[in-house]
């Protein structure tokens, strides 16, 4: 065993896009055979959570009628509920839909977790309803349309008002666990989002768990072109930024992070939490 095991790391989320056109991995695990390999093999690499969705939300994709979401995501979560990792409490399953059917119907599967990326309350009642975790998220418009033209006026402030308010109905619709996202990518330019990383001790600040997912995103291809201003890499050479983000992510207070590169993830919070815990050896 590891010297470092016993240290407190950050949780990672691994993303399972049981879809056939999510941006990056889509297609990839449609079959439920081989999304439930490649959910093990997160949970081999230390995922302390897998997000199972059946609807893609990346800019410009439609919605996903519920029936056809179940009938993607409702195989692999019963039987990922049997992994003894899962069942045991090492490890848990997110759902990751804005339809509170889906939610209510996978939370029965064995999801202990809500990822709701529409902040619908309708979802916070069925995390409350289930005892179930939610994942509050900021979003501006839908996947649709919200990358048409976002405008805030302060975006750390806006983003950081939203959560608080909706986390707080949360509590109030009687959902135990209140997470927050402040939504990276979901109606939000580059700018926006290098805004909301770089002030995000104040989201971290508010009281909530935070849960930040930037991998493989646009704004990383942005930057890794030049800037947030150019013509963006494709997905598959946005590694770098993710793992860069996720740890400034870590280091900057967020509890989780949303990823698709689980191992190396995992591997950058175990050496963050470390020196951590070397720091506070030195200063006490």
């Amino acid at each position: 065993m590891s010297l470092y095991a016993h240290l407190v790391r950050r949780l990672v989320m691994g993303v399972l896009n049981v879809t056939p056109d999510s941006f990056f991995d889509g297609g990839r695990h449609l079959e439920p055979g081989a999304a439930v390999a490649y959910a093990r093999e997160m949970l081999d690499a230390g995922a302390d959570i897998v997000d199972v969705g059946g609807e893609s939300t990346r800019p410009g994709a439609g919605p996903v009628p519920a029936p056809e979401q179940l009938r993607r995501v409702l195989p692999v979560i019963e039987e990922l509920a049997g992994d003894p990792r899962v069942r045991d409490g090492q490890a848990r399953i997110s759902i990751d839909t804005r339809d509170p059917v889906v939610a209510f119907a996978a939370v029965a599967a064995g999801a202990g977790m809500v990822n709701d990326v529409s902040a619908s309350i309708e979802l916070a009642e069925v995390a409350a309803e289930s005892g179930a975790a939610y994942v509050a998220m900021h979003a501006k418009g839908t996947p649709a349309d919200m990358q048409s033209d976002p405008r805030y006026d302060d975006v750390v402030k806006e983003v950081s008002e939203f959560l608080a308010d909706l986390a707080y109905r949360a509590e109030a619709a009687g959902v135990e666990e209140v997470w927050i996202d402040p939504g990276i990518g979901f109606g939000k330019t580059a700018h926006h989002n290098l805004a909301l990383l770089g002030c995000l001790d104040r989201i971290t600040s508010l009281g909530w768990p935070v849960v930040v997912g930037t991998s493989r995103k646009t704004f990383l291809g942005r930057i890794a072109a030049g800037g947030p201003d150019s013509v963006p890499l494709p997905p598959a050479e946005r590694y770098e930024g993710s793992l860069a983000s996720a740890v400034w992510s870590m280091a900057k207070g967020a509890a989780a992070v949303r990823v698709h590169d689980v191992g190396p993830t995992v591997e950058a919070a175990r050496l963050l939490a470390a020196a951590e815990e070397a720091a506070k050896a030195v200063l006490t």
